[in-house]
């Protein structure tokens, strides 16, 4: 084994100082990726979630994958019930994860065993020794322990009791062993706020705050905290310590936190309904990894939103299509499985032609598939998953932070043209996490519209009646009259409705008109062109991207430039209508190459499409798309156009 670790090829500078309070070496990085593994029930994603506050709370740049079992507790020790986190931070601009783990900190065998692989020779293995017992190791196949049979050569291993260590640090307070030992993620959080500089004053006052029911539960862990991070300063183990400077160039000026895709999409709601002057209505039953929300919108009365948890997704979606009708700004919030049972009540709302929003997390399908994990591959049933022809406008944000804006600009289309409108979220983005600026309210758009307060045509003899369907002709969105106005009473459902009259019709050429003009309004959405990253101008090869892989085809991007290549680069985040420029923009490049997370949804529209060779890079194995993988694939791309 090794104490020390080598100096990380990935340092931006590497300098050694001593501390003011300490004889021990601190090295500087420009970046670093930490992951914390161990069971389910071992607080991994707290630990994680806790060391990511503070690191934006010094300014990092980051990025979060937190990684975790489908069982609310998967069976101890195995590897199917290893929980992880992973953050890459750093002191400029980053836009994922990480590929490879700097720091792995394994709080059992199974959480060494099913990480190992991930790790690049001269990383950091924290390791809690005392769960490596001959049963915990036989659990997940270790014949010998792997801490004694040289197989970690080449990595710095740092054996630490963590358990007997955190026991021992909470001697003075009334706790069992197993009461105490549960406190040793948080050990486990100040060893590693010592070993990167991490602030410590908010995990304190965050655990005061989370326990203060239980204000001696609340000081074990904060002891234990604090007897980490001792435990890093005085140790001969850990002879060195990191510095990664604050991102300062990487921000606009502004003020930022640490953001959630999901929390993001939430704020961005609660913003839309605020901006439109209506109030927000959220019908929704509970579904993996889009349950988020719905807890989120439901503390946010004081800004007029409701919340309803229905007893099915049916009931959920028709509960909010019903608010729709009734003025508000309706939300039905699921993931995969729940937009096939949600899909009538979608088409219902195409053919009523009002405002509403289905925010699909996606997730590993089919079926109930993969809960917890990511995926893409709902695009195709967001756009056709509906008898007859429904079409609807489709947005897709990028980072976890543009979930905000990607919720403003739904909601700004739902409202403008009456349409329901899916937003395209995904695992990797909800639970995911990166800093992001507070916008000025000032800055956000005016989403308010206008109710129909009137009668809206004469008839041949004069008189004045309300039309429902009569359309604007910007737009073609019909009038949204709020039931119980005077005179506005109209009849709504889901048979065929007769052009401006809005009566029940079986009339062939009237089907075919209201078909079309459905689908022309979805075509005049305004959206923006398509922008395309293309430096040099002299690129022949274009990845483009939507959703969640616009991180990873940035990072790899970048390093292929890096390497002396040129490329082009461009991300879609309007699926439905596509930007008008797009066709032209493919049209200019040798080859087009698509990143997705499903078998090659959006490259089987842009080829039906557009009629482009369009070539798709595909992964499904419920995680995102590494940087070296992609930017290894875009190489072998550009030196075989």
């Amino acid at each position: 084994m090794v104490s020390e670790p080598p100096a990380r090829g990935r340092s931006l500078h590497v300098t050694s100082q001593v501390s003011h309070d300490s004889a021990k070496e601190v090295r500087r990085l420009d970046r670093v990726i930490i992951r914390f593994a161990g069971d389910s029930g071992d607080g991994m994603q707290l630990t994680g979630d806790r060391f990511t506050s503070e690191t934006a709370s010094f300014g990092n740049d980051l990025s979060t994958l937190p990684n975790f079992p489908a069982e609310i507790r998967a069976p101890a020790g195995t590897l199917p019930g290893v929980s992880s986190f992973q953050l890459h931070f750093a002191d400029h601009d980053i836009l994922t994860p990480g590929d490879a783990p700097d720091v792995l900190v394994a709080m059992n065998p199974a959480a060494l065993k099913a990480n190992i692989a991930d790790l690049p020779r001269g990383a950091e293995i924290i390791v809690n020794t005392d769960e490596f017992t001959k049963r915990a190791m036989a659990k997940v196949g270790y014949a010998t322990s792997p801490l004694e049979d040289g197989s970690l050569e080449g990595y710095a291993v740092h054996p630490v009791p963590l358990t007997t260590l955190t026991v021992e640090a909470l001697k003075g307070f009334d706790l069992g062993r197993k009461e105490a030992g549960r406190s040793k993620n948080m050990f486990a959080l100040g060893l590693l706020s010592w070993m990167y500089h991490r602030p410590t004053e908010g995990t304190e006052r965050f655990l005061r705050t989370k326990f203060a029911k239980k204000p001696e539960i609340a000081e074990a862990n904060v002891a234990a905290f604090r007897a980490g991070w001792n435990f890093g300063e005085t140790t001969e183990d850990f002879a060195v310590s990191y510095e990664v400077a604050p991102a300062a160039q990487a921000f606009p000026a502004g003020t930022y936190r640490n953001i959630s895709g999901n929390l993001a999409l939430s704020y961005g709601l609660v913003a839309a309904s605020q901006q439109a002057d209506l109030p927000l209505f959220l019908g929704t039953y509970p579904i993996t990894p889009a349950s988020d929300i719905l807890h989120e919108l439901s503390k946010h009365k004081n800004f007029g939103v409701r919340t309803f948890q229905a007893e099915d997704e049916i009931a959920g979606i028709g509960a909010a299509l019903g608010a729709a009708f009734g003025g508000a700004l309706a939300v039905t919030t699921t993931s995969g499985p729940g937009v096939a049972l949600k899909s009538e009540t979608i088409g219902l709302a195409v053919s009523l032609e009002l405002p509403l929003l289905i925010v699909d997390i996606q997730r590993g399908g089919p079926s109930t598939g993969l809960p917890t994990k990511t995926e893409q591959a709902d695009l195709l049933q967001a756009m056709y998953g509906r008898n007859g022809e429904a079409p609807l406008p489709v947005v897709a944000p990028a980072t976890p932070a543009d979930c905000f804006d990607a919720a403003l600009d739904a909601a700004r289309i739902a409202l403008t043209y009456r349409t329901p409108v899916f937003l395209l979220s995904d695992g990797y983005l909800a639970n995911g996490s990166e800093p992001w600026r507070i916008p000025d309210v000032a800055e956000l758009p005016d989403l308010r519209t206008q109710f129909a307060t009137s009668e809206n045509h004469t008839l041949a003899d004069g008189t004045e009646v309300f039309w429902p369907y009569k359309r604007d002709e910007r737009t073609l969105a019909r009038p949204w009259a709020v039931p119980g106005t005077p005179g506005l009473e109209h009849r709504i459902g889901g048979i065929e409705k007769q052009d401006g009259t809005g009566n029940i019709s079986y009339d062939p050429a009237n089907h075919d008109f209201m078909v079309r003009t459905r689908q022309a309004k979805v075509d005049g959405v305004e959206v923006p062109d398509v922008e395309v990253d293309d430096p040099s101008g002299a690129a022949r090869v274009l990845v483009l991207g939507w959703g969640s892989t616009y991180g990873p085809i940035t990072a790899a991007v970048r390093r292929i430039r890096r390497s002396g290549d040129v490329i082009a680069q461009a991300h879609v985040r309007h699926l439905s209508p596509f930007p008008a420029n797009l066709g032209t923009v493919l049209k200019s490049y040798d080859k087009v190459i698509v990143p997705e997370m499903n078998l090659g949804q959006l490259t089987t529209l842009l080829r039906a499409n557009y009629l482009v060779d369009a070539q798709p890079y595909t992964q499904v194995n419920g995680m995102p798309f590494k940087a070296e993988q992609l930017a290894t694939a875009l190489k072998e791309a550009i030196d075989h156009g």
